[in-house]
């Protein structure tokens, strides 16, 4: 059965004032979205890699649980820093087996998967998340957008109601993201064709 984002909303708010059941009654209305944000993150993994999309999920759970002082917004807002919280997971997993920026045996993401329109090779998720903070250290809100639609999943709408701004300023600083993602991606893959 679908539980309306103001029931998810409720529970959010119940928890961060100190309501425990309130996170055992989100979780079974939750799983299923926590799962496809996952799966989103896992089928641009790099073949043979052994982490399951359940143990993301999982991973994410027991960092979540343990955090009773986040203002939970509404449900975007959950999915969003559940999104954050999974990308950190996978980047700290490629980070610790060694991932190297150039030609290593790194977890792989797909740029023209979300983040350019484009047939462009795959690049490393550590490469990603390091432009990725470059991003956000130049231009918040874009590198904002960024995590919200491409790892969180999240619609041009969702996004719009999460950061408060009109759809089509989504729509243009998404573009404009995925741009300046694509070109530093490609030159730290050394394309500067």
């Amino acid at each position: 059965m679908a539980q309306s984002p103001e029931q998810i909303t409720g529970l959010l708010q119940a928890w961060r004032d100190g309501n425990r059941d309130a996170l055992d009654e989100l979780v079974p209305m939750v799983y299923d979205e926590l799962r496809r944000i996952a799966h989103r993150y896992m089928r641009r993994q790099a073949a043979g890699q052994t982490l399951q999309t359940t143990a993301v999920v999982h991973e994410a759970y027991m960092k979540l649980a343990g955090q009773d002082e986040v203002a939970w917004q509404n449900r975007a807002h959950f999915y969003g820093v559940c999104a954050q919280v999974m990308r950190g997971l996978l980047v700290d997993r490629a980070r610790a087996r060694g991932a190297a920026k150039r030609g290593g045996a790194g977890y792989k993401v797909s740029v023209s998967d979300g983040v350019a329109a484009s047939n462009a090779a795959d690049f490393d998720i550590v490469a990603l998340d390091d432009a990725l903070q470059r991003l956000a250290s130049i231009d918040p809100r874009k590198a904002q957008i960024v995590e919200l639609r491409y790892f969180g999943g999240l619609t041009v709408e969702e996004t719009a109601v999460f950061l408060d701004l009109s759809p089509i300023t989504i729509k243009r600083e998404w573009l404009k993201a995925k741009a300046w993602l694509y070109n530093e991606l490609r030159q730290e893959n050394g394309d500067d064709t």
